[in-house]
């Protein structure tokens, strides 16, 4: 069965990067990226979550973070020249990025926020991320997904 082309999957065709998806059944009752990981033989440090904040000066940021590690609000907001930071409510996620909970890419959001990788990211050959639709993951190199998105490095997550 063929992956429906999301705008994450068609910014990444656009810029010749290489990648692979996979499919999985999504559990709105159960968003563990342990589970994730486990259903799908995936190691838990190389499946990364996209989180959206919002600076106290700053606006609207991009978080993209381990799955076995939580984004640390400080780093995050040090990273983002912004006294503090705030992760911004799951009702504006979706008209903020086009994106829904669960399905939240770094990749093809209506509007190009800057992007924040933890630099965990770096030593890995692949990372995952989601690939704009719950339950479909994208395989990148973390290379090409910082040039893609512009994003920094940062030690965002604790």
């Amino acid at each position: 069965m063929a992956t429906k082309k999301t705008n994450a999957l068609r910014l990444l065709d656009k810029h010749k990067a290489a990648y692979k998806t996979i499919t999985y059944e999504y559990d709105p009752e159960n968003l563990d990226v342990a589970k994730i990981a486990a259903d799908n033989q995936l190691e838990l440090t190389s499946i990364y979550k996209t989180l959206v904040v919002k600076g106290d000066k700053t606006g609207v940021w991009v978080a993209v973070v381990p799955g076995n590690k939580n984004l640390s609000l400080k780093a995050m907001a040090q990273a983002s020249n912004n006294k503090k930071v705030a992760m911004v409510p799951v009702k504006e996620i979706q008209g903020l990025t086009g994106y829904i909970r669960g399905g939240c890419s770094p990749l093809g959001m209506k509007k190009d926020y800057p992007v924040v990788i933890d630099t965990n990211a770096q030593v890995l050959p692949t990372i995952f991320v989601n690939a704009g639709q719950r339950g479909i993951l994208v395989g990148v190199s973390p290379n090409d997904l910082q040039k893609i998105t512009g994003a920094a490095w940062a030690a965002i997550s604790e």
